[in-house]
């Protein structure tokens, strides 16, 4: 069943999801902010944002809805693990692998992996998402790190909402970017007219920051670096679209006609990911090469354009 917590309020000018991250340590920031965002929580009585600063002697209240129960099996898929401690544990996410079960999707998954390799996995995210810090989607590949208890858990999910934690992706994109660099802004939120789309949107989106830098030119396509501040669903698709430049290949913000490359989903690779260890606190980085399918769409290109020159 689900549980209904109160707390006073004695500080003012604090965050109202701040607040609650602290009399809720075994529930990351994030959830917290999707509770509030749901009605969960309530300031005297009224509904808030998370956002919103408490002006001190204010009772707060929080539903915690009850954990789902497992329904996810393990299952022996091989994974390509980059590092592994008794507290975290690193993947390079192939493309196709779904992170998570979802509606439809119950089997084949990066938890149903997880769960058959590793003994131990946080629970925060309930436990249909055991060890699920951040995301990827489906059809991108790259690093993703995992957490194996809830120490783990909550201190990762800090770093990732307070940007202390880096990560690095490579994109092959449509056109030919003129600029050396830049920075793209501009608030996400579903798409107003397609539901299974992310777009900038003017209201109800969250603020989202993309770096990107060019690395090579050929004519009709850019392979660029992209750094994100900020880890929105889809953001690197939605960013380089609104700028005129989709990735290759992307089946919901690319054109519509058929790619000439041989590659299942965008071109889209998680590089690199840089944290702080969640208990030694030491700086590490992992790293994962590009996948086959994208090596190959850039050597074809450099051989494309070293027979223009």
């Amino acid at each position: 069943m689900a549980k209904e917590v109160s707390y006073k309020a004695e500080e003012a000018g604090k965050r109202l999801d701040v607040f609650l991250v602290t009399y809720q340590p075994e529930l990351s920031r994030s959830h917290i902010q999707k509770l509030i965002d749901q009605g969960a929580v309530l300031v005297d009585g009224q509904v808030r944002k998370a956002n919103y600063k408490l002006r001190g002697g204010e009772t707060v209240s929080l539903v915690i809805p009850e954990a789902e129960p497992v329904s996810v099996e393990p299952e022996n898929i091989p994974l390509d693990v980059l590092y592994e401690d008794k507290d975290i544990i690193v993947i390079n996410k192939p493309r196709g692998m779904v992170v998570h079960p979802a509606a439809g999707v119950h089997t084949g998954t990066l938890v149903n992996a997880l769960l058959y390799h590793c003994h131990d996995l946080s629970g925060i995210n309930g436990e249909i998402r055991p060890g699920i810090v951040h995301r990827l989607d489906k059809d991108t590949s790259g690093v993703l790190v995992c957490a194996k208890n809830d120490v783990a858990h909550l201190d990762l999910a800090e770093q990732i909402s307070t940007k202390t934690a880096h990560r690095i992706y490579r994109a092959i994109v449509h056109g030919n970017i003129k600029e050396e660099a830049g920075i793209i802004k501009g608030d996400i939120g579903r798409h107003p007219t397609d539901r299974k789309k992310m777009a900038i949107v003017r209201e109800n989106g969250k603020p989202a920051v993309t770096h990107f830098k060019v690395l090579e030119r050929f004519g009709e396509y850019t392979l660029v670096e992209c750094r994100l501040e900020t880890g929105r669903t889809h953001q690197i698709r939605v960013h380089m679209t609104s700028i005129g430049h989709p990735l290759v290949n992307d089946p919901k913000y690319g054109p519509k006609k058929s790619s000439p490359f041989a590659i299942k989903g965008q071109a889209l690779h998680s590089l690199s990911l840089t944290l702080n260890h969640p208990v030694t606190k030491e700086e590490m980085t992992f790293t994962a090469p590009l996948p086959q399918d994208m090596e190959k769409i850039l050597t074809g290109l450099r051989n494309k354009m070293a027979k223009i020159k």
